[in-house]
């Protein structure tokens, strides 16, 4: 076991020597210092100090303020002051400083043995009790890490079954499969606008999903009826709101989307249904719902008529307005550019579960760059490109990046700003999702491979996307 090391302050020579000489003889390794300066560059030089044993008056620098500078630049080195005046106040401002203990002059060498035995026990009791403490923050830091993982695991696995059920209940009727994925991307693009954050996005999303759970419970008889429901079917339709609401307030994660799914058929005005409800009585999760969720009710093709444009269907959500229709909300939608929506709907991949999910390109805007066709760029430019941005490849003649997300969720959220990002720099990437993961690819189409457009636009995607995707 290495020798205990111990500084000794004081200004009198003998004295310091005396101790010194007694703490060696006791098996101590010791250190003296003539002054609180000198002491202060011995600590510095290392290694560590067991304890120290200083005068209080001393020239110059006094050991009590010695006694404050070690407690600030040397925490836990336990400081014995050592003074010939037996004055009550100068002993209660060195404990009050952070003294262990407290030696009179003059004493004998059994009382100095007797105060380096407790200060050095004292100092290694700190020292174990703070490792203890290191370890445990150490061990709950990891617990937590792992709680955490895992908690996103669960999640995640949360989301692939809720997306299951909204498959399952997309292909139960024919005539809106893929409705409760397209509803989904809808809502989320439209939440983006309307400023709500991801955890937001994600509670609106998950109701979006569900809105239509309660049919679950509807006979096929009225689910699927070809024809004009009666007024009593129409009522043993419109249970499913409450229906479902009452299913999925019971998963303590959908307690919120549950709202949505309670709420999606109330308008505005307080002319729907179930309860009726008007305004901000409604959730505004539900409220955005509803824009979306009649979008994609007109744009999609059915057995007995073709789907309507988004520009016709943008019309009719701008007349009913105040109706139907919160009109903040409404505001929000109008900033979306309308050729958004089509890109946002090819988004909402209808297989997205990893087992089986196909990888649909989409274009995330429609309409031809802005702008004059630029001259392609040569093989070496793309290759320094790609040498100053690794985080880019090569593929088919495009520059591509790929993304992994924790969710469905969470990946549309990053299309959706990316896609407000490209339509502001008046470009329109590719985009290949599959569940979680994203790709997109760079290419200017009108000039026939990659050009200086792409090539800026990765770097403007790479510095606003980088740590915060």
């Amino acid at each position: 076991m290495p020798q205990e090391r111990v500084l000794v302050v004081d200004d009198e020579e003998a004295l310091r020597g005396l101790v010194a000489t007694l703490l060696e003889r006791s098996g101590y390794s010791t250190t003296i210092a003539c002054s609180a300066e000198e002491a202060l560059l011995r600590l510095q030089e290392g290694p560590a100090y067991d304890l120290v044993l200083s005068d209080v008056m001393m020239p110059g620098t006094d050991g009590l303020t010695l006694l404050q500078r070690i407690c600030t630049d040397h925490p836990g080195t336990p400081v014995v002051m050592i003074t010939a005046v037996q004055d009550v106040h100068v002993a209660t401002t060195a404990f009050r400083n952070g003294a262990i203990d407290y030696l009179i002059k003059p004493f004998v060498r059994a009382q100095l043995e007797s105060v380096v035995l407790r200060a050095l026990e004292h100092g290694r009791l700190m020292k174990q009790n703070a490792e203890y403490r290191q370890n445990l923050e150490d061990i709950v830091a990891s617990r937590t890490g792992r709680l955490r993982a895992t908690m996103e695991d669960l999640e995640r696995s949360y989301d692939i079954t809720l997306e299951a059920m909204g498959d399952a209940l997309d292909l139960r009727d024919e005539e809106t499969e893929g409705h409760s994925k397209r509803v989904t991307a809808y809502t989320i693009a439209l939440g983006r606008a309307m400023g709500l954050d991801t955890e937001q996005l994600k509670v609106i999303a998950r109701g979006a999903l569900l809105h239509d759970f309660g049919k679950i419970a509807t006979p096929d008889s009225i689910l699927l009826k070809p024809g004009k429901l009666d007024p009593e079917e129409m009522s043993l339709m419109r249970e499913h709101c409450r229906r479902g609401y009452e299913i999925v307030r019971k998963i303590p994660f959908l307690k919120e989307a549950s709202e949505i799914v309670y709420t999606h058929q109330e308008r505005f005005d307080g002319k729907g249904y179930p309860r009726g409800l008007s305004g901000a009585d409604i959730p505004l999760g539900a409220r955005i719902f509803a824009i979306a969720d009649t979008m994609d009710a007109m744009t999609s093709d059915r057995p007995y008529r073709k789907g309507t444009t988004f520009e016709a269907a943008r019309e009719e959500i701008v007349r009913c307005a105040g109706g139907q229709f919160d009109p903040v909300v409404v505001e929000a939608f109008l900033r979306i550019p309308v050729e958004a929506w089509s890109a946002v709907a090819r988004c909402s991949v209808r297989q997205t579960l990893p087992a089986g999910g196909c990888l649909t390109n989409v274009r995330t805007l429609a309409s031809q760059a802005r702008g004059s066709s630029m001259p392609k760029l040569s093989d070496a430019q793309i290759q320094d490109f790609l040498e100053q941005q690794p985080t880019w490849k090569l593929k088919l003649g495009k520059l591509v990046r790929e993304w992994i997300f924790k969710d469905f969720v969470e990946a549309m959220v990053f299309v959706n700003r990316v896609a407000a990002l490209a339509e502001a720099e008046g470009h329109h990437p590719d985009i290949d999702i599959r569940y979680n993961q994203v790709s997109l690819a760079l290419v200017s189409h009108d000039a026939g491979g990659i050009t200086d457009r792409d090539a800026n636009m990765a770097q403007h995607i790479d510095a606003h996307f980088d740590g915060n995707a």
